[in-house]
């Protein structure tokens, strides 16, 4: 086998070859790179106006309404367990009275919250985990993920990258009532009733 010898004058820079591989004109300077990438990224993004947009509808889950317990009967800091939105696998929950405000907060000082008891990472259980110091769950036994309970179940450390899923709650009288969930229930492809 044999080398081509313009082959082997380029690599060892014979023939002058080295010095013309650098003066070829660039056919796009850096300034033109960044505005063709900027306009290709805003047509993507936001599309091109007067062109028909796909039309998706909202996905509704409907659930069913189950009684969980009285607004009444609950203390703040002390975790009331229950199942939702079905008595199968991952539907273990918490309800708790938090005693300041948060997101998604039922009764008259919106503190009332519930959540899945299923870490979103791995599945890990996090019954008996609440700490009522900081208002959150966990740390997961699995790797160690925590969720602050006053902002939607956001997690605050550890491996997780999902916020546990919310129990929407509804309250009629002094009775409380799950009525869906607000995020995926780990080990679920969804979380509609079939």
């Amino acid at each position: 086998m044999t080398i081509d010898p313009r082959i082997a004058a380029a690599v060892n820079g014979a023939n002058g070859e080295a010095e013309k591989a650098g003066t070829r004109p660039c056919l796009m300077n850096r300034r033109s790179f960044l505005l063709t990438g900027g306009i290709a990224t805003a047509v993507v993004m936001v599309g091109i106006p007067g062109l028909a947009q796909g039309q998706s509808p909202a996905v509704v889950a409907t659930y069913p309404r189950k009684f969980i317990t009285k607004l009444s009967s609950l203390a703040v800091d002390e975790p009331f367990d229950f199942e939702y939105p079905d008595e199968g696998a991952y539907a273990e929950s918490i309800l708790v009275k938090l005693g300041q405000e948060a997101g998604g907060g039922l009764g008259p000082d919106k503190d009332v919250v519930a959540f899945n008891y299923t870490c979103t990472h791995q599945g890990g259980p996090l019954q008996g985990t609440y700490q009522a110091a900081d208002k959150a769950l966990g740390p997961c036994p699995l790797h160690l993920t925590t969720f602050d309970l006053t902002r939607h179940g956001i997690f605050i450390s550890g491996q997780a990258y999902q916020s546990l899923p919310q129990v929407l709650l509804e309250l009629d009288g002094d009775d409380i009532y799950a009525v869906g969930m607000f995020g995926l229930i780990y080990g679920r492809f969804d979380n509609l009733q079939g």
